[in-house]
């Protein structure tokens, strides 16, 4: 499989979203003369910042990373994804990372199904920059349409490569030779042959064919069936090591102190009460960090250090949706790094000319957190002139790049290892932290781990972007939408096109200056865009009294949203029912990243103290042929609950530079209180090629609830979260 295959969706990738993939480098570090003569010697040496070579690329090609990385090779030999030893054990080698999703279980079972090999038979390298080939990041639901195929090829290639390797040995024809539980088997099983047997002395260094035959979805054993957690009994023990468990000799622990207000410039620093304390300390820049024999030490030691910060005057929440609309206007067209990122067609002033009746309606999303079951945590040590890090990260690659430019290092003098992590949500995909370690650990000359604390974690990463977002539409009476025109301010362009057959429509995103960090979240800003897409078209069928079902389905033509909306409305019972006071049924559907989603919705409401409660969820997910039933099962309920906290309550509050919620006693998530029934439906395509799951069953949920909320109230809300301090009419 050649690069191009593999990259052939990478321009789509770099989505505007991906706010964090094009800021400049957290720090910019010291470089000093004698570091420059150890690491390279003599001679001249070019040294370009990452971020100033994008800019100078211009337009060329620059991967999903957002930092010039796609022309990275990625290598069309099998002996770069797989490796048979002498005893027969096969090691699978991707830079894909395990964050909890189970992807290691998917792709050990796609390698599998190709080498007739038991599923315990086979261990995955993942996310390590010295041992697996170039991968441009976990993220964007891409592991399952990407590296899963390219798995399959390569070791469909090995399949076939030991089949001729056994048939030479027997001199017979290979279409004689079967292959079951990885064994090899002449025409009347007299003999067999093992991995092992073939294996000695072999290298597979056999370019991948283009033309290999991997195994169709239809066939599948393996593949297609609900495998469990390969490495699940190390988790349930206690057995895995994350990044924070790690421990390496002579190791001290780090700590940084953290500038007094967003965006503050240290002015001065005294750092000699943190170095009496036995601290190591390191003022560089904007970084003051200490590193200590333990973690309450290095804290005790950061506490100690007395710097001093200035900071502007910045804006609050109360002030947010105004500042992002007034960012747009105020800058010129060519600044606008959205700016002609959409669709138009047709004539909006005709389409509302021959409207019947018009709509036109605002709907506003805060910033919420990431809040990863794992803060950051690095470990970092510098042994023989070469930077380790291991970290918990969706990018090895990207943050090898970063922590190569912090440090004015060629690539190659860095690793980047990646213990699978707890969670990361789109949130981990810059490497602060990792660079933070290694530049207390430069300083200690010893290893140096540091872990974030929830606070850190809820102020210095980034946030899901806030949005502001304009419809104005035109219906007739019979239900059929003639004018659609949806902007969407600063939250981003994910999810911004649908699947409706409207014939005048103008989509649009329009970027605008966020007061604070922003960047990908799961689902990126599918989840702001069907949000306000599925409320109005909601409202649009109250507007002419139809069936909200019976409304989509007329302005429906694509046969998949339409097959998953007709599943999960008759799981759910959707139709003409006896309402209780206080019920109330919504529904929503869409399309991103491949998959298709519908989602139906009871709650009730309180009508004395407002309280809302979700009481049901029933969901559709349709993304092409399913490779592991069960695991995918968990990843769509799990967004069903990770979307019930942005839908109901998560938000952001800030003023002046500063997170006034940044603990979890603050900041409300999703409690076992707060969960309904969730049933999930998955609509299993054969026929298709298999799609990623990890976002787009995020998105359908704040709608029907929104939406059921009015069907129990009679109250219509524009604005998430829907219901924090519950319903207030």
């Amino acid at each position: 499989m050649n690069s191009e295959h593999y990259f052939e969706d990478s321009a789509d990738l770099v989505e505007l979203d991906r706010y964090e993939l094009f800021e400049g480098p957290a720090y910019r570090f010291q470089f000093k003369r004698r570091d420059f003569i150890k690491f390279f010697g003599g001679g001249i040496l070019m040294i370009m910042p990452l971020t100033n070579l994008l800019a100078q690329e211009g337009q060329r090609e620059t991967g999903d990373s957002g930092r010039g990385e796609s022309n990275q090779r990625v290598p069309n030999e099998i002996g770069a994804w797989i490796h048979i030893d002498e005893n027969g054990g096969v090691t699978v080698y991707t830079g894909k990372v395990e964050m909890g999703q189970n992807i290691r279980t998917s792709l050990t079972q796609v390698v599998a199904e190709e080498l007739r090999a038991p599923v315990g038979s086979i261990r995955l390298v993942m996310a390590d920059t010295d041992l697996t080939p170039f991968d441009m990041g976990t993220f964007g639901s891409r592991t399952i349409p990407t590296m899963a195929p390219q798995l399959r090829r390569a070791a469909a290639a090995t399949r076939e490569l030991l089949i001729d390797l056994a048939a030479q040995q027997w001199s017979v024809d290979r279409s004689s030779v079967r292959m079951v539980d990885a064994r090899f088997f002449n025409h009347d099983s007299t003999r067999s042959l093992t991995f092992a047997d073939l294996a000695k002395g072999l290298k597979l260094v056999r370019v991948i064919p283009e033309n290999v035959q991997s195994v169709q979805p239809k066939d599948w054993i393996i593949a297609g069936t609900s495998v469990p957690k390969v490495t699940g009994i190390e988790f349930v023990m206690g057995k895995h090591q994350y990044t924070s468990d790690l421990k390496l000799p002579g190791m001290l622990c780090g700590k940084v102190v953290r500038p007094s207000a967003l965006n503050a410039k240290l002015v001065s620093v005294d750092s000699k009460p943190a170095a009496a304390m036995g601290a190591v300390v390191v003022t560089d820049g904007n970084f003051v960090g200490v590193a200590a024999r333990d973690q309450l030490s290095a804290t005790r030691a950061a506490a100690a250090v007395r710097a001093e910060w200035k900071a502007d005057t910045q804006p609050s929440n109360a002030e947010l949706f105004d500042l992002l609309r007034k960012t747009v206007e105020s800058r010129g067209d060519g600044e606008r790094r959205g700016q002609g990122r959409g669709r138009a067609q047709g004539s909006i002033a005709d389409g509302l000319a021959a409207a019947e009746k018009k709509l036109e309606q605002t709907y506003t999303i805060a910033y919420i957190a990431h809040v990863p079951l794992e803060p950051r945590a690095a470990l970092a040590e510098w042994k023989n002139d070469k930077l380790t890090v291991w970290t918990g990260t969706q990018r090895p690659f990207g943050v090898r790049s970063e922590l190569a430019e912090a440090f004015h290092l060629p690539e190659e003098k860095v690793r980047v290892i990646v213990p699978d992590t707890g969670s990361g949500y789109g949130g981990k995909h810059t490497g602060e932290c990792a660079v933070e370690a290694a530049r207390l650990a430069r300083a200690a000359g010893k290893p140096v781990k540091l872990v974030w604390t929830r606070e850190e974690e809820f102020t210095w990463a980034y946030f899901r972007p806030a949005g502001v977002i304009d419809v104005k539409s035109g219906i007739k009476n019979d239900g059929s939408i003639t004018a659609w025109e949806f902007h969407n301010y600063n939250s981003g362009s994910a999810g911004i096109q649908h699947r409706y057959d409207i014939p005048n429509q103008n989509v649009q995103f329009h970027s605008a200056k966020s007061p604070l960090r922003q960047g990908s979240y799961r689902g990126l800003a599918a989840t702001a865009n069907h949000f306000a897409r599925e409320t109005h078209l909601d409202e649009l069928a109250r507007l002419v009294n139809m069936d909200p079902l019976d409304f989509r389905l007329k302005n429906l033509k694509d046969e998949r949203m339409r097959a998953v909306l007709g599943a999960a409305a008759k799981a759910f019972g959707w139709g003409p029912r006896k309402m209780t006071p206080g019920q109330g049924i919504g529904l929503a559907c869409g399309f991103e990243k491949g998959g298709y989603v519908a989602t139906c919705a009871e709650v009730t409401v309180d009508r004395n103290s407002g309280a809302v409660r979700i009481v049901r969820v029933v969901e559709a997910f349709e993304c092409g042929a399913v490779v592991n039933p069960i695991h995918l099962h968990n990843q769509i309920e799990g967004a069903v609950v990770m979307a019930i906290g942005g839908a109901m309550f998560e938000a952001i509050q800030f003023a002046d530079g500063k997170i006034l919620n940044a603990r979890l006693s603050r900041y409300r998530v999703p409690r076992f209180s707060d969960m309904p029934l969730v049933e999930v439906l998955i609509v299993d395509r054969k026929d298709l090629p298999s799609a990623g799951a990890g976002e787009t069953p995020i998105v359908g949920l704040a709608p029907a609830v929104g939406n059921a909320i009015f069907n129990a109230s009679g109250v219509r809300l524009r604005s998430l979260p829907l219901a924090p301090k519950g319903l207030v009419t």
